[in-house]
C-alpha cells in the first residue's frame, strides 16, 4: 500500500525536516558556548571531579572574583578594545567604501591597474621585519593606540568585495545624478551608500571581529600595560596563571585555573555576541548581493 501526498503536504514535510535539521545543527554549535558559560560559573574542584556539564553541578563565582579582584585591569582593557574597535571599524569601513566605489567606476582609466595593485597585496607582503621597522622607526607608532588601528584600516579582500557590490548597482542611477548636477562625492554618500547598506554592514561586522580579536599588534608594538587591549590582557593572564597558581598554593589558597580560563572566554565573547544580532539580517544578503555580476 503506497501513500500519496499532495504538493502542499510534501512541501510542509520537507520544510519541517529542513527546520529540524537546521535546529539540530544550531544545537550542536551552541553546546560548546553553553559549556564555556557553564564552566565559568563552576568551581575548579567540581570541574576536576565531574568534568564539563551543561548545568553547573556546583555554582561558584570564584573565577570572576579572581579576574575582577582588581577591576581596573579588565575595565581598562575593555576601554582600549572598545575604542580601537569602534574607531578602527568606522574609519576602515569609510576608507574602504570610498576606495571600492572609485574602483567600481567604469570610466576610471587606471581602474584595472589599481585593482590589480590591491589584489597583488593579497598574494605578497613585505614581511614581518620590514613591517616592524616601518611602524617603529619610520612612523614612530610604538606604544601608541594608532599602532592597533592603522594596520587593519584597509583590507584588500574587503575592498574587492565592496567593489563587486558597487559594480552591481545600476549605472543609470549615477548617470541621472550627474545630469542633475551631483558630484562624485554626493553620488557616493547619497546614492551608493544607502543602496549598499547590507554589504557595508557585513564588512563592518568582519572588521569589528578583526579589531576585537586582535592580539598580534599589541604583542609587537605595545609595552605599556595601560594600552593593552582585552585579548592581550587575557593572554598575559593565562601565561602567568601557572606562576600565580604556584604562589597561591604556597599560601594555601589555590587559584581556580580551569574556571578562570572559561571566564576569560566569556568576557571576550560577550560584546561580540551582543553585537551580532543587530547586523545578522544583513549578513547573508550582504555577502550574496553583487556576487554574481562583476568585471
Amino acid at each position: 500500500m503506497s501513500l500519496h501526498f499532495g504538493y502542499k503536504t510534501q512541501t510542509r514535510i520537507w520544510h519541517a525536516l529542513i527546520i529540524l535539521i537546521i535546529g539540530l545543527v544550531c544545537i550542536v554549535f551552541m553546546v560548546p558556548l553553553v559549556l564555556i558559560f557553564s564552566a565559568s560559573f563552576t568551581s575548579s574542584e567540581a570541574l576536576a571531579n565531574t568534568g564539563y556539564r551543561l548545568i553547573p553541578p556546583m555554582f561558584s563565582l570564584e573565577a570572576y572574583e579572581f579576574l575582577l579582584n582588581d577591576p581596573s585591569i579588565v575595565t581598562r582593557a575593555y576601554g582600549v578594545s572598545i575604542f580601537v574597535t569602534l574607531v578602527g571599524t568606522g574609519i576602515g569601513v569609510t576608507v574602504m567604501s570610498m576606495l571600492a566605489f572609485v574602483l567600481s567606476r567604469r570610466d576610471l582609466k587606471l581602474r584595472g591597474l589599481l585593482t590589480f595593485y590591491i589584489f597583488f597585496t593579497m598574494l605578497f607582503s613585505g614581511g614581518l621585519v620590514p613591517y616592524y621597522i616601518n611602524m617603529v622607526r619610520t612612523l614612530h607608532l610604538k606604544n601608541t593606540v594608532t599602532s592597533l588601528i592603522l594596520p587593519y584600516l584597509v583590507s584588500p579582500f574587503y575592498v574587492l568585495l565592496l567593489r563587486t557590490y558597487f559594480t552591481s548597482l545600476p549605472k543609470e542611477l549615477f548617470d541621472s545624478a550627474k545630469i542633475d548636477g551631483a558630484g562624485e562625492f554626493r553620488i557616493f554618500y547619497q546614492i551608493a551608500v544607502p543602496l549598499s547598506v547590507p554589504s557595508i554592514l557585513t564588512i563592518s561586522l568582519f572588521l569589528l571581529l578583526v579589531y576585537w580579536n586582535d592580539m598580534f599588534q599589541a604583542l609587537l608594538f605595545i609595552e605599556s600595560t595601560r594600552l593593552w587591549p582585552l585579548q592581550y590582557t587575557l593572554y598575559n593572564m593565562i601565561v602567568s596563571m601557572s606562576q600565580v597558581s604556584e604562589m597561591a598554593m604556597q599560601i594555601g589558597k589555590p587559584v581556580p585555573a580551569l574556571s578562570v580560563r572559561m571566564a576569560m572566554a566569556v568576557l571576550a565573547l560577550g560584546p561580540v555576541i551582543l553585537a551580532f544580532p543587530f547586523v545578522q539580517r544583513y549578513f547573508v544578503r550582504g555577502i550574496t548581493l553583487g556576487s554574481i555580476k562583476g568585471d
